[in-house]
């Protein structure tokens, strides 16, 4: 029915996260719609990913000639505070808050299993060997995982992973969210947000 190349960016595509073989479909006419020139920028733009690196201390995706990216390379950063996140899209909102002067380690997407996978166990072993180059101990590490029942699980798996490399683990707070109306905030948010008061 389709051409064989259709097919194959249907079948490349629909592997993505968020787009299955039905959005596939819509992307391909789509593009085929646009034009030559508009198939060839987008062409150029996924081409170019091939160039990107990840950065050897935290996992983030970096350009640089060294294996660092711009957060590692900074020397105004705090070395002695690192913040443990899922994704890299994770990274891209906490530095939009412009609040967070720390590093960072990317460990990549978390199950629901409560159970870290190899690559993440190598990424802990690579933040652990980072610390004990640096004096085997720093002021905080910051656990930004998703505050949902997995992600506590998780937490507490990381937390004891890095025992005593850090004077304190933290998580980040939790509670009403602002603009949030404490009548309709469940009894969970409420309960942190009493704990957490300032």
């Amino acid at each position: 029915m389709y051409p064989e190349s259709i097919k194959l960016f249907i079948d490349t595509f629909s592997k993505l996260p968020s787009i299955g073989p039905r959005q596939a479909t819509r992307l391909a006419f789509h593009l085929v719609n646009s034009g030559k020139a508009n198939i060839e920028e987008t062409s150029k733009a996924v081409g170019n990913l091939k160039n990107i690196k990840i950065c050897s201390e935290c996992f983030f995706i970096h350009s640089n000639s060294d294996n660092l990216c711009n957060i590692c390379r900074d020397k105004n950063r705090k070395n002695t505070v690192v913040m443990i996140i899922e994704k890299e899209t994770d990274l891209i909102s906490i530095e939009r808050t412009k609040k967070y002067p720390g590093k960072y380690l990317i460990l990549g997407e978390l199950t629901k299993s409560g159970v870290l996978e190899s690559s993440q166990k190598l990424r802990l072993n690579s933040l652990k060997n980072l610390i004990k180059n640096r004096g085997g101990q720093i002021d905080e590490i910051i656990i930004g995982i998703n505050p949902t029942t997995y992600g506590d699980l998780n937490a507490l798996l990381i937390s004891k992973e890095l025992q005593g490399l850090s004077k304190k683990i933290t998580r980040l707070g939790r509670g009403i969210p602002t603009g949030g109306e404490i009548e309709f905030a469940d009894e969970d948010t409420l309960g942190q947000a009493l704990e957490r008061r300032i």
